[in-house]
């Protein structure tokens, strides 16, 4: 039963029970409905106490309907609200650990509501590109007033329910119950029970003694900060309407402004990375109840950037790390970086000066292969080159207790044969960290063939401690990021070679929303490091096109910000990129050498060029086991490349633009003489869905 229901001391107690957050599902609702009815047709029943069972009063709707017919069948959640506010019989909602969105709005239509300290409350519609459609942008201005209101319902973000009892004047909670809340529950609704008329939010006044002026400023700073999100801005208009309108005036109004954003782009984009996210961690082979191994001390290879990133994730989770190097010097200057990071967060009172000497005091180091004995999970984070990675996994291999996990943040190399240096593959994996490894939340987890199941359930729950979105990508050169990757840097060099310059291509893939175009980006990355793998290339595909601008850049030795020039020039201490003069000679020259007048190329084309090379790639990949599925490679982009969240992943953006006019464009780049026409030609599986009229799902 979702609902479930009991009378003590004659207050009918009604338990929402839907784990893991009580999400209010069509099959909630109705059983919600008819114990609202069972309370009120019970004369032995004075009050009625709402509460959610387990670990949560209730955090919304249940994403499992979301887009289904039973997400608005009735009852709906309007439905339930209007049934609490017409109860004969006053009905209190009894708050505890969350109450979010939908569930917050139900509270918000019972006549009382009490709570537990702690309990986090929110409205984070915005999130999900909408605003509260059940009334929360009428209602809570009415119970805590106007700005605080509006703060809580454009930032999504949950606020402690104490600190909201703490506001003068508030009227969302009429109490804070320390102790057991169900006890205090019963005996507040006892206490109310016979007091009349009931009290109803929606007969609240609610104002701004200069309405005008705050509104106006409230939607110029929301604009400024939500650029390409038009939630933010409806959801300033809304909570203006509740100080403007009637209340069923202003709900109509919200339901309107609610359903006009449910079919934005945006917000089905934004929709569709929530459930993505959650979807990542589900491996179609690897049982849900796959028990984890016990993670109590993690072992890091190498004490660079990547190496300190990586220990700091776990040294923030409360996890003891130890870090070998071959040199004492080495461990102090990365040990030195990782106290300097956290020093800069003490600065911004983001962490406190205990919680420093808290990690840095389960920080230890080692110049000895043999201190990693006790080890549960050991990261190698060296040089990228198969040879080093085969002395540390056979020396690994010789000291890890059995049953440790040896995992490898390689970006690109073969996991297999990593896995094939050491006499337990099944305990190998890749844990691919993107840099910064302790501000990224991206983790690939690469599967090798012997990858053990509980290995890879045990990186997924480690990861969530951790705080990174994980997505297991099967074994193949680059992975699923990086082997896309290479074709969009492919295309940017074509398009110089074709007539235009970095900073266009720049310009205008960053004008489609990306952090930063493919010419900004190598700067940052170091554009040697693609030149070695370019080298690689040349020899193992030796007929695979580049474009050689990249190549001619590093012979000038422009490898990018950590030398202060690349494509761009950069000035100490800075991160403008500078266009350069002589880079734009050398590819005029290099134009002139192919025989090549350059032409005007449309941003447009730019766009497209760059984004259906990642979408043409991944369809390979898809075809090929190596990820499981589309929304895993749109995670994948979102959290480690920096694509447009609005957008949703170039996967979701091929589905919104339609595959049958990505088919076409690919079609047209074939025709293109100086491009890669072989590489141009769709995808078996993006063909198969346009014959079929179908998206990638």
């Amino acid at each position: 039963m979702t609902t479930r229901y009991e009378v003590r001391d004659g207050v009918a107690i009604l338990t929402l029970d839907n784990p893991p957050v009580n999400g209010l599902s069509y099959a909630l609702r109705v059983a919600f409905a008819e114990a609202l009815d069972k309370a009120n047709a019970d004369a032995a029943v004075k009050a009625v106490v709402v509460t959610g069972a387990g670990k949560a009063f209730s955090g919304g709707a249940d994403i499992k309907e979301f887009g289904s017919p039973k997400a608005a069948a009735e009852p709906n959640l309007l439905s339930l609200i209007r049934a609490c506010e017409l109860s004969s019989k006053p009905v209190v909602a009894a708050i505890h650990s969350v109450a979010m969105g939908g569930g917050l709005e139900l509270a918000l239509g019972c006549h009382y509501r009490v709570t537990a300290p702690g309990a986090n409350i929110a409205l984070p519609e915005v999130k999900l590109g909408l605003i509260p459609g059940a009334g929360g942008t009428q209602r809570l201005p009415r119970v805590i007033g106007v700005e605080a209101a509006l703060n809580i319902i454009v930032s999504g973000e949950p606020v402690k329910s104490e600190f909201i009892a703490s506001f003068p004047g508030q009227k969302l909670f009429d109490k804070v119950i320390e102790g057991d809340l169900m006890a205090g529950a019963i005996a507040f609704a006892l206490e109310r029970a016979d007091v009349r008329p009931l009290p109803l939010v929606r007969d609240m006044k609610v104002g701004h003694p200069e309405a005008d002026a705050y509104f106006k400023f409230a939607l110029n700073t929301v604009t400024a900060m939500a650029k390409n999100f038009p939630a933010p801005r409806k959801c300033v208009e809304a909570v203006q309407n509740a100080t403007r309108m009637k209340f069923d005036d202003g709900m109509k109004a919200e339901r309107e402004i609610f359903m006009n954003l449910m079919f934005t782009p945006e917000c089905v984009s934004l929709r569709h990375l929530f459930i993505a996210e959650r979807a990542a961690s589900k491996i179609p082979d690897v049982p849900e109840d796959t028990k984890p191994r016990d993670i109590k001390k993690v072992g890091v290879i190498g004490a660079g950037t990547m190496g300190g990133g990586i220990a700091m994730n776990f040294l923030n989770a409360g996890v003891p790390v130890i870090v070998l190097e071959m040199k004492q010097e080495a461990i102090d200057k990365g040990f030195g970086v990782i106290r300097k990071n956290y020093e800069a967060q003490v600065a911004k009172k983001k962490l406190k000066q205990e919680k420093l000497d808290e990690r840095m005091g389960m920080l230890t180091s080692t110049l000895d292969y043999a201190a990693l004995a006790d080890c549960d999970l050991i990261i190698e984070a060296v040089f990228e080159e198969i040879g080093v990675k085969e002395k540390v996994f056979q020396a690994l291999d010789a000291v890890a207790k059995p049953g440790a996990i040896l995992a490898s943040n390689t970006s690109t190399l073969d996991v297999n044969k990593i896995a094939s240096f050491t006499k337990r593959p099944q305990d190998v994996v890749g844990m691919h960290f993107f840099s910064p490894a302790n501000v990224m939340k991206l983790l690939e987890v690469v599967r090798g063939e012997k990858t053990a199941k509980d290995v890879l359930a045990t990186v997924m729950a480690i990861s969530k401690k951790i705080k990174k979105v994980a997505v297991v990508s099967g074994v193949c050169d680059g992975f699923i990021g990086n082997r896309m990757i290479e074709q969009y840097g492919r295309q940017g060099g074509f398009l110089l070679e074709e007539g235009c310059t970095p900073q266009q291509v720049d310009k205008a893939i960053e004008k489609f929303g990306f952090a930063m175009g493919p010419f900004r980006m190598g700067d940052l990355a170091g554009n040697d490091i693609g030149w070695a793998i370019r080298k690689r290339r040349y020899v193992e595909k030796p007929n695979l096109r580049y474009s050689k601008t990249a190549d001619l850049l590093c012979e000038m030795g422009r490898f990018g910000q950590k030398v202060g020039k690349g494509w761009y020039d950069y000035q100490a201490g800075k991160r403008d990129a500078i266009p350069n003069a002589e880079v734009e000679a050398m590819i005029a020259k290099h134009r002139e050498t192919l025989g090549v007048t350059p032409r005007k190329i449309s941003d447009d084309e730019i766009v497209h060029r760059l984004v259906f090379s990642l979408v043409n790639e991944a369809a390979h990949i898809l075809e090929e086991g190596i990820a499981n599925k589309a929304s895993d490679i749109d995670i994948v982009y979102i959290y480690g490349y920096g694509f447009p969240v609005y957008r949703g992943g170039p996967m979701n953006y091929a589905n919104q633009v339609g595959l049958f006019n990505v088919a076409q464009m690919m079609k047209k780049f074939q025709q293109n003489p100086l491009d890669d026409a072989k590489f141009w030609e769709p995808a078996p599986l993006i063909k198969k869905l346009v014959a079929e009229g179908k998206s990638f799902v």
